[in-house]
């Protein structure tokens, strides 16, 4: 049987690194938000929105702002952030 077309926007998320940062499963997840396991799945798959109040909850669970948990655009790659080396300024010579 084939899905549905997806009619609303992704919303891209961090949910699965979290996770693993934290060392935690998709069930102790969805236990901790009130919601059952396989929507953990969803979200992290971008297959499903979080309401507002799924969001939120989510956000104030990991000790994050939301926007850092859930983004309308895709997420730079952790890696990059982490590493990112300053600019080279140029020498001058006197």
């Amino acid at each position: 049987m084939a899905r549905p077309e997806r009619t609303e926007p992704v919303l891209y998320n961090r949910l699965a690194v979290l996770r693993a940062e934290r060392n935690l499963s998709r069930q102790e997840l969805a236990e901790a938000l009130g919601v059952n396991y396989q929507t953990i799945g969803y979200l992290e798959r971008s297959e499903y929105n979080p309401s507002l109040d799924l969001a939120l909850r989510t956000a104030e669970y990991f000790g994050l702002p939301v926007e850092a948990v859930f983004s309308r655009r895709p997420f730079a790659p952790m890696s990059s952030q982490l590493y990112q080396t300053p600019p080279r300024l140029a020498r001058t010579t006197p």
